[in-house]
């Protein structure tokens, strides 16, 4: 058996004639966290959608425990995204339904547990993110750190094998930033899952990834432990990490000048 659980080898995406990915090579390590980190519209989240099957590509191969995700059927691919959770930006829990029916749902919709049984799974997801007590509550009663932590718990309520993260950090002040942070990293632990981070929050991934892939306009610019990314001289690394207006990543969207826009620029 493979040491990765998710393999991604030469893969292009584009929509349209836009490219989006462009020769990707990423190895997601069984029990590790990874984090996916680059600036906006650099393509972590479709890498996310590329796994889980919800785009598609017809260069390249996406692997996950075995199975290359790209030639899966309908059924096969809804079997083995039983295997996976996913914590979406902002939670995106249902808001009609209560705490307790939020991290019930994919319980319900994938399995046939007696209902004292279910009721027990979920309640232990919800203790375990420290939110047992606040079942019966809606998500307009609890706030967005407490949110967060309940998409967590229905994100893991199947055990899965693979647990993926888009902007967990997004919007959270920094007690429940810490707290979202630890969480992950002991759950994963906990359940010895593979964890995809998908983050531009620098301190937070830092503390509890074990590797890092960074990227900018589709490609893999750097790569290492969190230590090799700190010390690293390449100068795309060095601006996203401390933070820096300038550098590869320019301030301006490229295009033409102000003066030339204001026709102040000298004929040629």
């Amino acid at each position: 058996m493979s040491d990765a659980l998710v393999e991604i080898r030469d893969l292009h995406f584009s929509y349209g004639d836009r490219p989006i990915l462009t020769g990707l090579n990423m190895s997601f390590p069984r029990g590790k966290v990874i984090a996916v980190m680059g600036g906006s519209g650099s393509g972590k989240t479709t890498i996310l959608r590329l796994i889980g099957g919800q785009l598609k590509t017809k260069v390249g191969t996406v692997i996950v425990d075995g199975e290359n995700v790209m030639t899966l059927g309908r059924r096969s691919l809804f079997e083995l995204r039983r295997k996976m959770g996913m914590l979406f930006q902002h939670g995106a829990l249902f808001t009609d339904l209560s705490v307790f029916e939020n991290v019930a749902f994919p319980l319900r919709e994938h399995t046939k547990l007696p209902e004292p049984l279910l009721r027990d799974l979920v309640l232990m997801k919800l203790h375990a993110v420290g939110l047992r007590n606040a079942a019966k509550l809606k998500p307009s009663e609890i706030s967005g750190g407490m949110a967060r932590r309940v998409a967590l718990a229905r994100a893991i309520a199947l055990d899965p094998q693979l647990v993926m993260y888009d902007e967990p950090f997004a919007g959270l002040d920094p007690i429940s930033m810490g707290v979202t942070a630890n969480l992950i990293r002991r759950l994963n632990d906990a359940l010895g899952s593979t964890s995809i981070l998908v983050s531009h929050d620098v301190h937070e991934s830092f503390l509890i990834a074990d590797y890092v892939y960074f990227l900018s306009q589709g490609k893999i610019v750097a790569h290492g432990t969190p230590q090799d990314m700190l010390a690293s001289d390449d100068p795309y690394v060095k601006q996203f990490v401390h933070a820096e207006p300038d550098g590869p990543v320019p301030f301006h969207y490229p295009g033409k000048s102000l003066a030339s826009d204001l026709g102040l620029e000298a004929p040629k």
